[in-house]
């Protein structure tokens, strides 16, 4: 008899606003420590230190949601958009200048 290995499932968890706010909340007011917490909540001690960390640098804006993206990282995206799409039209340009160069020639 072969014995095969189970396959692994690689699904991200998610977890809403609240759930990630009731966590950290749980280590900073009640006292709890972080390792204790995580594994009362079955997460890895690196994910609820990330979830504290994030929300003490910018309690407004942590946790965002799905796909959603702070206010600092959607104008970052936008602007590497717009610079690449600058760049196509500069080498588009050179392309032509280059050709027209050559004609005169």
């Amino acid at each position: 008899m072969f014995l095969t290995k189970p396959e692994f499932v690689n699904e991200r968890r998610k977890f809403s606003r609240e759930f990630k706010l009731e966590a950290v909340r749980l280590v900073k007011e009640r006292g709890v420590s972080v390792a204790q917490a995580s594994r009362d909540l079955d997460l890895h001690e690196n994910v609820l230190r990330k979830w504290i960390r994030d929300l003490a640098t910018d309690p407004q804006h942590a946790f965002p949601g799905h796909g959603q993206m702070k206010p600092e990282q959607f104008e970052i995206e936008r602007l590497r958009k717009e610079v690449a799409k600058l760049k196509a039209e500069r080498d588009i340009l050179k392309k032509a200048a280059a050709y027209f160069a050559k004609d005169a020639i």
